[in-house]
C-alpha cells in the first residue's frame, strides 16, 4: 500500500491552441469548458488561461478543427516516462467507467441477423442485413450468425448459409409458428443471455420493430431504428447511421456503454447479396419450455392485407415518380404511359401523396417505402434529405426538373433540366420508336432465315 501511495500520479497537461487550425465555429471550446478558462478574441480564437486549464479534454474534444492539443512540461514529461515503464500503468490510469466498458465489450462476441419468416419463407431484408452483417463481422473479426425461429424452418438455417452465415442458432418449436410478441422476445432474449452477442440486427418491418423495442427494453441495451448506414469504429462500436430531425441532417449514434448493440434497417436500404449455393455452416439446435397455455395471445386466422391489383414499388426494378412539379393529380397519367413503356410503377414523393395525386402506398422515402430500383426517375422532384434517403441507393438515377439548381441533382447520374411536360413524352416517343425498331429487325431477320 505504501508503494502505491508513493507512486507519482500522472499529470493531465495543459490545452493550448496550435496555430492556424482555428476555423472559428462559434466558440464551441468556450462553451464546454468547466472551468471558465477560455475566452474568445476579436478574431474567433480561443485565448487559454493557462493558470484555470485542468486539463479535462472538454475542449479538445468539443473542437471541430482540432486545432487544440495536450501539452506537457518537463517535469511532467519525466513523470510520463517514469510511469511508461510500468506494466500496471492502463489498468491504473484509466477511468473506472471505461474499464467497466472494456469488461463489457470482452464479454460479447459475435454478429447475429434475426431471420424474419411468414410460413416457413424469409423476408428479403433479412438476407439484405446478412450481406451487411457478412461485412461488419469481418471488420470484428467474429462469426456471422443467424437466429431462425419457427416450427419447421430448419430449412432457413441452409438458406442462410448461401447468403453468408457462420452459424444458425435455430429455435424450432411449435408455439414459435406465428409471430407473438411474448413468446418470441422470452425466446430471442434467452438466446441473447447465453451466447452473448455484440451485434444484433433486424429488419424494420413491423415484426421487426414490434421485437426488437421489446428486446432492448427487457436486456437494457440501446436500439437504433432505421438505419441507412452500419460500420464498426475503432472501440468495436457499431456506428448505426439514420436521417434525424425530420430528415435534415445524417445522425450517427453509437451505443458504446451496453451489450449488444441493436439496430432495424428497412427493406432495399442495404444490397442484396450474391447467393452462394451449396455454402454449408454450423447448425445450434436451442429449446425453450414455451407452454401453448401459457400465452395469453391466440392466432385465430391469418389474413392477407394485400389488396388485390396493389403495388409494391419496393420491389420495383424500374421507377418513375413524381412530385410537386406534376402540378395535378391527372397529369400522372403520363409518368404511368412511361412506367409501362418500361415495364415498371409510378412513385410518389410526399408532397405529392399529401396533395391527394397518389395513394400513400406509392410513396417513397423516408416516411413511405425505401426502394432500390435498376432505374428511378424523378420527375418533378426537387430532391428534399427525407426523399432521397428513400432512393438514393438506385442503380440509376435520372432527374427532370425545371429548376438547375435543385437537390435531386446532386444525386441524379443523369439530370435533364427542363419541362417534364415536354421531357416525359419525348422520352415515352423514344422507347416506342427503339421498341418499334427493334421489332421490324427481328422480323427482318426471321424473314432472311
Amino acid at each position: 500500500m505504501a508503494e502505491l501511495k508513493n507512486k507519482p500520479k500522472k499529470p493531465r497537461g495543459k490545452v493550448r491552441l496550435i496555430e492556424g487550425k482555428c476555423i472559428a465555429c462559434g466558440a464551441r471550446c468556450q462553451s464546454s469548458c468547466p472551468v471558465d478558462g477560455i475566452q474568445m478574441s476579436e478574431a474567433g480564437e480561443p485565448q487559454i488561461e493557462l493558470s484555470k486549464c485542468i486539463g479535462c479534454l472538454k475542449c479538445v474534444k468539443a473542437c471541430p478543427g482540432s486545432a487544440l492539443e495536450i501539452f506537457y512540461s518537463p517535469e511532467e514529461l519525466e513523470i510520463l516516462a517514469q510511469l511508461a515503464g510500468q506494466q500496471d500503468l492502463a489498468e491504473e490510469d484509466a477511468d473506472p467507467e471505461e474499464l467497466a466498458r472494456r469488461e463489457l465489450v470482452a464479454a460479447y462476441r459475435g454478429v447475429w441477423v434475426f431471420v424474419e419468416q411468414t410460413e416457413g419463407e424469409a423476408a428479403r431484408v433479412s438476407w439484405e442485413l446478412m450481406g451487411k452483417g457478412q461485412e461488419l463481422a469481418a471488420k470484428l473479426g467474429v462469426e456471422l450468425c443467424a437466429v431462425v425461429m419457427g416450427d419447421k424452418v430448419e430449412h432457413l438455417c441452409r438458406e442462410a448459409f448461401s447468403y453468408g452465415a457462420d452459424k444458425a442458432y435455430l429455435m424450432d418449436q411449435p408455439v414459435l409458428k406465428h409471430y407473438r410478441t411474448y413468446p418470441y422476445l422470452d425466446a430471442l432474449c434467452h438466446l441473447i443471455d447465453k451466447f452473448k452477442p455484440e451485434i444484433v440486427l433486424m429488419g424494420a418491418t413491423g415484426m421487426g420493430r414490434d421485437l426488437a423495442g421489446a428486446v432492448a427494453t427487457r436486456v437494457k441495451t440501446g436500439l437504433t431504428a432505421d438505419c441507412t448506414g452500419l460500420d464498426i469504429d475503432a472501440k468495436r462500436n457499431l456506428m448505426q447511421t439514420r436521417p434525424a430531425f425530420g430528415g435534415n441532417i445524417m445522425a450517427t449514434i453509437m451505443c458504446d456503454r451496453f451489450r449488444p448493440q441493436m439496430a432495424t434497417v428497412r427493406s432495399h436500404v442495404m444490397p442484396m447479396p450474391a447467393q452462394m449455393t451449396g455454402r454449408t455452416g454450423k447448425v445450434v439446435p436451442v429449446s425453450l419450455p414455451i407452454a401453448e397455455a401459457d400465452i395469453f395471445t391466440k392466432v385465430l386466422q391469418v389474413i392477407r392485407d394485400k389488396k388485390a391489383g396493389e403495388v409494391d414499388i419496393a420491389g420495383a426494378e424500374f421507377i418513375v415518380s413524381g412530385g410537386r412539379g406534376m402540378m395535378a393529380k391527372e397529369n400522372f397519367a403520363i409518368l404511368q404511359e412511361l412506367a409501362d413503356e418500361l415495364g415498371g410503377v409510378v412513385g410518389a414523393s410526399r408532397s405529392a401523396v399529401d396533395a391527394g395525386w397518389m395513394p400513400g402506398d406509392r410513396q417513397v422515402g423516408q416516411t413511405g417505402k425505401t426502394v432500390r430500383p435498376k432505374i428511378y426517375i424523378a420527375c418533378g422532384i426537387s430532391g428534399a434529405i427525407q426523399h432521397l434517403v428513400g432512393m438514393q441507393d438506385s442503380d440509376l438515377i435520372v432527374a427532370i426538373n425545371r429548376d438547375k439548381e435543385a437537390p435531386i441533382f446532386e444525386v441524379a447520374n443523369y439530370g435533364i433540366v427542363g419541362d417534364l411536360f415536354d421531357v416525359v413524352p419525348a422520352l415515352i416517343a423514344a422507347l416506342r420508336e427503339m421498341k418499334a425498331s427493334k421489332g421490324n429487325t427481328e422480323v427482318k431477320d426471321v424473314q432472311a432465315a
